[in-house]
């Protein structure tokens, strides 16, 4: 069934979750406001969203709503207008020689075996550490929106994976996993260039790469692509980068 482009998102339906421990800082708890139904967000619906600060996981669309919280700061880069750091361009010119191709939704066992490595060598001690086969597909292999699986390969040898959403003004980066046991590589930041790349390439204006997270390490980076523009207050805001990355 088609569905008009014009539905507002005040057409749907949101309701809060029950507190849960947040995945990102300690003792803290965590709350998310999730909309629904799901027939509704497609593709179009679902860019809306995301310029309203929602992501999603799987089938869930979702954004924080933290009782006493509002760390979580939905990004976006103005593509057009990014300028590489000389660490940038490094790690662009490092990874040169990876090849990626796009490929649908599915399941194989060898995305499967980088994903657990990944989340056991840099997440080790997190939830998603024993993701099971099934968990892993409700994550990353169900969408109702566009979305695309890309894999990176060196010389035929998987080395990343990345989950991109493509939405009427730009890309939303869904999840990136990677071979964790390389030493001295920098496919995190190689594949947020990648995505801008393609971006760029494309057309589009922005580039999401999730939430910025100012006291989370694992998150913090993302400030570093500038210019970068975060949506607080309900409005989107130019960041600077605070640490600086010459």
């Amino acid at each position: 069934m088609s569905l008009p482009h014009d539905i507002p998102i005040s057409a749907l339906h949101y309701y809060l979750t029950a507190p849960y421990p947040c995945s990102y800082l300690p003792d803290l708890q965590a709350r998310s406001q999730v909309a629904t139904p799901e027939f509704l967000i497609d593709k179009a619906m679902y860019s809306k969203l995301v310029r309203h600060g929602f992501r999603r996981s799987g089938t869930h669309t979702y954004r924080p709503r933290c009782d006493n919280c509002r760390a979580c700061v939905p990004l976006r880069i103005p593509v057009q207008q990014f300028r590489p750091t000389r660490s940038q361009r490094r790690a662009w010119t490092q990874h040169a020689g990876l090849a990626a191709s796009a490929h649908p939704l599915q399941f194989r066992a060898e995305h499967y075996a980088l994903y657990q490595r990944y989340q056991h060598g840099r997440h080790g001690e997190g939830e998603m550490a024993d993701d099971s086969r099934s968990t892993y597909r409700s994550f990353l292999l169900q969408s109702h929106v566009d979305t695309v699986l890309v894999e990176f390969r060196e010389q035929g040898i998987l080395r990343m994976v990345s989950v991109i959403d493509v939405l009427n003004d730009g890309l939303s980066s869904v999840y990136t996993f990677f071979d964790p046991d390389l030493p001295q590589t920098s496919f995190g930041i190689y594949n947020v260039l990648w995505q801008i790349d393609l971006c760029q390439r494309l057309g589009l204006t922005y580039l999401y790469p999730g939430y910025w997270i100012r006291d989370c390490r694992k998150m913090a980076y993302k400030i570093r692509f500038q210019p970068a523009e975060g949506r607080i207050d309900g409005q989107w805001q130019r960041l600077a980068d605070l640490k600086g990355n010459p």
